[in-house]
């Protein structure tokens, strides 16, 4: 990364099952964020169909050739935006995943897969059998995970092995009030960000999900030295805007001390 980059985090409410809608608020957080001289938006967990870990989730699954990803596609190339968004995705063989698009402005699409299902999803979702590869967005390389998946410290490790910079995190994450979960996030997240010196970025939805599930507004941008760049921890949908630093990260990763990633010896601890 040689550039500064500016990233929006979308704090948005979706309704399952509204996916018209959701794709429309989606356009407009778009817009907003491309006025703000933003490259690049990220929404929530499955925030195009909404998330529920219920049966009804069957009910609004699409396959990657349906209508919401070209919706989405055209929508990155309509405002020259990289979108990350999730959807529940209708696999060939019948199985959900819990999928987020990585969409570029040229609408070249990539996917990353819930690798670690959370223990209500399994009966519902299935779990990613490989990792992608860290995709790209500029000069920047980056992650992306699921919610449950950021509890892993390895997928953390996998990724900057990999060459990631920064990992966005989305998040579909109820309960607790906005406060309560960003505390629980400054648990985990600055861990993510320290040890492997990259920056994490994670996003939740806010509101009612339509079906009885209240997600509490929370969105965080950490540096690589696990610091809290900007966030936000409120009921309202809102846009968190924050530039990615070029010296920050090679301010990190040029110390010869505190960037701890280098001097790893997995050959001793490989299970």
């Amino acid at each position: 990364m040689e550039n500064d980059i500016r990233i929006a985090l979308a704090i948005c409410t979706s309704v399952v099952g509204r996916t018209e809608e959701n794709l429309d608020r989606m356009e407009e957080w778009t817009a907003a964020a491309r006025k703000r001289d933003a490259s690049l938006i990220c929404f929530p967990e499955l925030n195009i169909t909404g998330y529920i870990s219920k049966d009804d989730i069957r009910t609004v699954a699409e396959p990657l050739t349906g209508p919401s990803v070209m919706h989405v596609k055209a929508m990155a190339r309509r405002h020259e935006m990289t979108i990350i968004a999730g959807l529940a995705e209708r696999s060939d063989s019948g199985g959900i995943f819990a999928t987020q698009l990585v969409v570029d402005p040229t609408g070249g699409c990539g996917v990353y897969r819930k690798v670690h299902l959370g223990p209500p999803e399994k009966t519902f979702f299935s779990p990613a059998e490989k990792i992608p590869p860290v995709f790209d967005h500029q000069d920047l390389k980056f992650g992306v995970q699921l919610c449950y998946d950021a509890h892993f410290p390895e997928l953390s490790t996998h990724m900057a092995c990999e060459g990631a910079e920064a990992l966005f995190m989305p998040h579909a994450s109820p309960g607790k009030s906005p406060d309560q979960k960003y505390r629980s996030w400054m648990r985990h997240l600055p861990a993510r960000a320290y040890d492997n010196g990259v920056f994490v970025l994670a996003v939740n939805p806010t509101g009612d999900n339509g079906h009885g599930i209240f997600f509490p507004g929370t969105a965080i941008v950490l540096s690589p030295s696990g610091e809290v760049i900007s966030h936000y921890a409120g009921n309202q949908e809102m846009l968190l805007v924050a530039d990615l630093s070029a010296e920050m990260l090679t301010r990190v990763r040029n110390h010869r001390m505190r960037y701890f990633f280098p001097n790893r010896r997995p050959e001793l601890y490989k299970l």
